[in-house]
């Protein structure tokens, strides 16, 4: 789906157990190359390859790669496209995610499982022991760190937000020429309305409301969720009403 010229909003069907939901990836086009945002879960390649098929986008012309956080669906297919596309693809992260993703610190929310391990059901074992099996295997080399208002080249200009709490080094893109955030997991979509994500899988609540603060300070009309699609409308007055409630 194009939301401006130079924002493809790319839709990834998901099946976890048999629930089924969509994730929704960003490409910026950027004159002779692509940009993607974010990569799916693991063994998620064909279903990318697929979607940017269906929005007319050449996958051999990705050149760059941002990951927004350090989570399993945004990460999972990372080593399988860096294997695909090429190994001197240029991967972005803040600089406090890329010790995550690179495999010198435990994830989060592998370490907060690990911390449960005895008390988990065995439904959340099995979860568990699939991060551990991805993560103890995931190791890739961040080339591109990305700092709190860093403006990346793309599509006229991209900027950078650092907005941590979900996790120690999530960001958001924002693109100040169509005001259109892309939000990672810092916000979502529920049945039309944008929300918060939960506190139950924040890293941090107290810096996550700081970064919801942070976002409300930005002319927004647009926001791309990665779990929800598009919301358009006043955002950033819909933010500060989550951030009063």
């Amino acid at each position: 789906m194009s939301i401006t010229e130079g924002i493809k909003m790319l839709e990834i069907p998901v099946n976890i157990n048999g629930s089924q939901s969509i994730i929704y990836p960003v490409v910026l086009v950027d004159k002779d190359s692509l940009v993607l945002v974010d990569t799916g879960y693991p063994n998620q390649l064909t279903q990318l390859k697929q979607a940017f098929k269906a929005e007319n986008l050449p996958f051999n012309l990705l050149k760059s790669i941002i990951i927004t956080h350090q989570d399993i669906d945004h990460v999972g297919s990372l080593m399988s496209i860096k294997k695909e596309v090429s190994d001197s693809i240029d991967i972005f992260a803040h600089e406090a995610e890329a010790p995550y993703i690179e495999g010198s610190k435990r994830p989060v929310k592998l370490a907060f499982l690990e911390s449960k391990l005895e008390s988990l059901t065995e439904e959340m074992k099995l979860i568990y022991q699939g991060f551990k099996n991805f993560y103890d295997n995931l190791h890739v080399n961040i080339n591109s760190i990305l700092t709190d208002n860093q403006t990346l080249p793309y599509c006229g200009g991209i900027t950078v937000i650092f907005t941590p709490g979900h996790t120690p080094g999530h960001i958001c893109l924002y693109h100040k020429e169509t005001k259109t955030l892309i939000a990672g997991d810092c916000l979502g979509i529920e049945n039309g309305e944008l929300v918060t994500s939960p506190a139950s899988i924040n890293y941090n609540q107290d810096l996550y409301m700081e970064s919801l603060e942070k976002l409300s300070e930005s002319e927004i009309a647009a926001v791309i969720c990665y779990h929800g699609g598009l919301y358009e409308g006043n955002v950033s007055q819909r933010i500060k009403e989550l951030i009063r409630k």
